[in-house]
C-alpha cells in the first residue's frame, strides 16, 4: 500500500533528492560521524572515539569531503601542539532528523528476533 503523501510528489524530483541525501548519508562512516557533531565541537581524537574505531586515514579522508560538501566545518588553531576542530554546519544540522528517523526505525526493527517477536 502506497502513503499517498509520497505517491502525489514528482517522481523525477523525489529520485533527485533522495539520491543527494543517500549519497552523503549512505557513505560509510557518515552517518555516525555526523552524528557524533550533533553533540557540539569535537577534536579528531573524539571523533575517532565516538565513531566507533574509525582508521585515523579514513577519518581524516572522511572529514575532507564532508568539509568540501558544506556538512561540516574545521577550525584550525595556530597553537603549539596544532589544534583542529569540527563542528556542523547548517547544512549537516538539517540532516540530523533524518539520522533521529533512522535511529527509531533502527531501534524499531534492528532488535533480534527473539525480542520482536514477544509481545509485552
Amino acid at each position: 500500500m502506497q502513503n499517498s503523501t509520497i505517491s502525489s510528489k514528482c517522481p523525477v524530483r523525489e529520485q533527485t533528492c533522495v539520491a543527494t541525501a543517500a549519497a552523503i548519508v549512505g557513505s560509510k562512516w557518515t552517518p555516525q560521524l555526523i552524528y557524533a557533531l550533533a553533540n557540539g565541537v569535537q577534536r579528531f581524537g573524539e571523533l575517532q572515539k565516538e565513531a566507533g574505531g574509525i582508521n585515523p586515514r579514513t577519518l581524516s579522508a572522511r572529514l575532507d569531503e564532508l568539509e568540501q560538501q558544506g556538512i561540516v566545518a574545521k577550525t584550525s588553531f595556530s597553537e603549539v601542539p596544532p589544534r583542529v576542530e569540527y563542528t556542523l554546519t547548517q547544512k549537516g544540522s538539517d540532516l540530523l532528523p533524518i539520522l533521529e528517523c533512522m535511529v527509531e526505525w533502527g531501534d524499531k526493527y534492528a532488535r533480534p528476533a527473539t525480542s520482536a517477536t514477544h509481545v509485552a
